[in-house]
């Protein structure tokens, strides 16, 4: 087991590419069991998720092929195994995305449910109210789903996607994989509005499939009796795109993010406008572009956010906002409504010497606080970026163990910083068991 070293206090300088997103590309490799013929995904971030849903795809018959770098070739019979092991799910919640496809395409599904996870409990009760509306046949025995097509396959349905938190990403994923195979049409309302899973619906409309409203809270979907495998590209990331503008804003330095999609962080680069980060943003006419932030002359001011589902401030970039609130002046409410428990880095970045007091689900940040380094524990994927963006900016030297989240959806994000002119090594946690 692995920990990042941080030697702290230096601006960050420098561009760096935008990394293929691991949300988009979890679903896309899912969505590939559904096609004929063979599917290849360019610009795959070399993340542990990959890696996992990999190992999976392989488990349930399908060929995964990488010769190239960056590219995945995916072809999956129409028989073949039907059930993913709590072994591999458990390891990756995102695995729950291959339920759609087998039981739209094998007919029947046994998917282990992936349980809890340190941001609370994130039941899949969408997933399974979705897939019902489409005449599955659904039992939870055992810490299992069990899920069967009626015979002559899934037929067309509406079903509404959205809960306490809002729209299930993952859920409308399944759903909508499960419903371009299904005998009818289908009314999917509700649904989420994440660029990921627009991606997806572009790629199944490539597919063969009919999809109208991509984009909109309603998709309408009219079966079709097979689907052929094209090629697609992997968009660009937009969490690790905003997190490394976060490292350049909160180091004081001048970063370029170059190849993203700054149309899809507009929530974000508001903020920093209006807290008085300089940015520059150039977009293309593919919505593709870049963006810079760069050195403040006077100490940002630090912003309430809230997230919310898109395009609002994305949970995935509130614990990193939270380290960039606590070298800027004055106090920040941020407030998570889509994982309200998530707030275990709200302990960690105290003991790097921030301000934080929590209340229910909102952290109140006061800066700006003087950082200085020490060992701290990353609890999640976004938690462990968000320590090592706060050690960059910490006076001496932050030990961040447990980098084994980072691994799971940022790709070489230590060579990535150094790059960038950050001092960070990665070596082997000699406190791990």
């Amino acid at each position: 087991m692995d920990c990042f070293v941080v030697e702290g206090g230096r601006p960050l300088a420098g561009t760096v590419r935008a990394a293929g997103s691991k949300n988009a590309v979890l679903p896309l490799m899912a969505a590939a069991l559904l096609p004929e013929g063979e599917t290849r995904l360019e610009r795959v971030p070399r993340v542990r998720d990959v890696t996992t849903l990999t190992e999976l795809l392989r488990s349930l018959g399908a060929s995964v092929e990488s010769g190239v770098p960056g590219m995945l070739r995916i072809q999956a019979p129409a028989e073949g195994p039907t059930e993913a092991p709590y072994e591999v799910v458990r390891r990756m919640r995102a695995s729950v995305c291959v339920l759609g496809p087998l039981l739209a395409r094998r007919g029947r599904a046994r998917v282990s449910l992936p349980g809890g996870c340190v941001l609370g409990v994130r039941p899949i009760d969408l997933h399974l109210k979705g897939l019902a509306a489409l005449g599955a046949r659904i039992q939870v025995e055992h810490g299992t789903v069990a899920a069967e097509a009626p015979p002559g396959g899934l037929r067309g349905g509406r079903v509404f996607l959205s809960g306490p938190q809002g729209p299930s990403v993952l859920g409308t994923a399944n759903v909508l994989m499960a419903a371009v195979l299904a005998r009818g049409v289908s009314v999917l309302d509700g649904v989420a509005l994440e660029p990921e899973v627009q991606a997806l619906a572009r790629f199944l409309t490539d597919c063969g499939a009919r999809i109208e409203g991509i984009g909109s809270p309603r998709l309408v979907v009219e079966g079709v009796e097979a689907l052929e495998g094209r090629s697609v590209r992997v968009p660009p990331d937009r969490i690790e795109t905003g997190t490394l503008l976060l490292a350049g804003a909160l180091t004081g330095g001048r970063v370029r993010v170059e190849d993203c999609r700054p149309g899809e962080l507009v929530a974000l680069l508001d903020l920093l406008e209006r807290a008085g980060v300089p940015l520059r943003t150039e977009e293309g006419p593919d919505g593709g572009g870049a963006v810079e932030v760069r050195p403040w002359e006077r100490r940002p001011r630090a912003l309430d956010v809230t997230t919310r589902p898109w395009p609002g401030f994305p949970t995935d970039l509130q614990a990193q906002w939270m380290a960039f609130c606590t070298v800027c002046e004055g106090l920040a409410l941020v407030t998570e409504t889509v994982y309200p428990d998530r707030f275990l880095h709200v302990a960690e970045l105290n003991r790097l010497g921030a301000a934080i007091r929590r209340s229910g689900p909102t952290a109140v940040v006061l800066g700006p606080a003087q950082l200085s380094g020490a060992p701290v524990l990353a609890s999640d994927l976004r938690a462990s970026a968000c320590l090592v963006l706060a050690g960059l900016a910490a006076r001496g030297r932050t030990t961040v163990r447990r980098v084994y989240h980072l691994d799971r959806g940022y790709e070489d994000l230590d060579a990535r910083l150094r790059g960038l002119g950050a001092e960070v090594r990665r070596e082997p946690d000699p406190e791990a068991p």
